[in-house]
């Protein structure tokens, strides 16, 4: 018999796209981050992650509230207001930006995988396998295209995969930082030095990036709906925003700890070298529950990162928005084929992703903003939202998020975008 009571039952079962976007939240881009400024600036900076997750956690229930409010599409709204053109430029702008992110997942599974099977084949079977193990990613897509095209009703399918990954993802880290704490505390000097690590350092904007993901929060619009909320559920939309914001908050906290812990002081540059260096600390099972979590964030990350591409595409084209449409289908999956495809040519032929990157950054510093300030409108348009439109306080936090985002984004037309053409045309010429 279950120990809930019928109230309790209730609202532990309606909590789901809250859920789904801290699962793709928390994939490798945000697992390096965190481990490189755990291990650079110690338990100094676990602000900046609490800034960004309230952030994070205004913009998802901006789009929880337009989804459970408005019957119809993010897209078609703005198509209403504004024109085809902005929801087609927004929804190109995702399409890159997730099919960037899904580089990412490919290369993070890819990682994952063959960083376990250091710990369960020996060194003659690993070496024969190894070039093998590259195509592991076309399996693992494949797997997410044949869920994606199997489930009639796609949306519980893939609510009850993510309760499962958030699952791992927790336990895995959990036990990751119990190792740690376990076996090094940080030293005195080393706390010192964290203390008087810099308040404000532009490089950090990577964290925020890889936690306060505006395509992800404007995508709840799109969950909530598929959900099937309505304005009676507005109540259950803040609160399960809440509930996926304080595991973004906790998952991205967990990794920070660890290496504030054990990593202090070490350059690290890829999960390989983050797995590397846990090994030798916590003895057989720190790679492994490490890998699980990399892998568990990473594969999260396939389905839903593409998705948000794929729909919010084909709603900008007007093309529909729902999961049983072909567009949005077909569009999902030609996000997972592209991230794969990048992946693969990087891992076997050598493959220079710098244009693929420089191309995605490109268009973050225009979509993210735009975005952005796309889901603040909707939200304060009376006609749309009726008497749910935006508190002061509400508003207040969405604009100093929209200005961290047009932060963000000047940063990396500087010092990322502008260079890295630079260096494009100079090695062409």
């Amino acid at each position: 018999m279950s120990n809930f009571t019928p109230s309790q039952r209730k609202w532990f079962q309606r909590l789901g796209p809250g859920l789904i976007t801290a699962c793709v939240v928390i994939g490798p881009g945000s697992i390096t981050t965190s481990t490189q400024v755990g291990a650079t600036h110690g338990f100094a900076l676990t602000w900046v992650v609490l800034l960004a997750v309230v952030f994070m956690l205004t913009f998802m229930q901006l789009g929880a509230k337009l989804g459970a409010v408005s019957s119809r599409s993010p897209a078609e709204l703005l198509t209403e207001g504004f024109g085809r053109p902005l929801a087609v430029l927004i929804g190109i702008g995702t399409f890159f930006i997730s099919a960037s992110f899904q580089f990412g997942n490919n290369l993070g599974v890819d990682a994952a995988v063959k960083e376990f099977s250091r710990d369960v084949l020996s060194p003659e079977t690993r070496e024969a396998v190894l070039p093998w193990l590259d195509y592991t990613i076309v399996a693992f897509n494949g797997l997410a295209i044949a869920f994606l095209l199997a489930f009639k009703n796609l949306y519980r399918a893939l609510e009850r995969l993510m309760m499962c990954f958030v699952g791992l993802m927790l336990i895995s880290f959990a036990l990751n930082l119990g190792f740690a704490l376990a076996n090094q505390a940080p030293a005195p000097e080393a706390t010192a030095q964290a203390a008087g690590a810099p308040l404000l350092d532009f490089s950090l904007l990577g964290l925020v990036g890889t936690t306060f993901v505006i395509t992800a929060a404007f995508y709840q619009a799109y969950l909530v709906q598929q959900k099937g909320w309505t304005r009676e559920d507005v109540r259950d939309g803040m609160r399960d925003a809440r509930v996926g914001s304080i595991l973004m908050a906790l998952i991205t906290l967990m990794i920070m700890c660890t290496a504030a812990a054990v990593l202090r002081g070490q350059s690290l540059k890829n999960y390989t070298e983050v797995s590397s260096q846990l090994a030798p600390l916590f003895g057989a099972w720190g790679r492994p529950l490490f890998c699980i979590g990399l892998f568990a964030a990473a594969y999260s990350s396939f389905l839903v990162n593409s998705m948000i591409g794929g729909f919010i595409l084909a709603d900008g084209l007007g093309l529909g928005s729902r999961p049983d449409q072909p567009a949005t289908r077909a569009l999902t999956v030609t996000v997972l084929l592209i991230g794969m495809g990048v992946a693969l040519f990087v891992i076997k032929a050598g493959f220079n992703p710098v244009p693929a990157v420089v191309a995605a950054q490109a268009v973050t510093v225009l979509a993210a903003p735009l975005t952005a300030w796309a889901l603040i409108w909707l939200t304060n348009n009376k006609q749309i939202m009726g008497e749910d439109t935006n508190s002061r306080m509400t508003n207040g936090l969405a604009w100093g998020g929209f200005a961290l985002l047009l932060a963000m984004a000047a940063y990396t037309a500087v010092a990322k975008v502008i260079p890295g053409v630079s260096k494009l045309l100079s090695d062409t010429a």
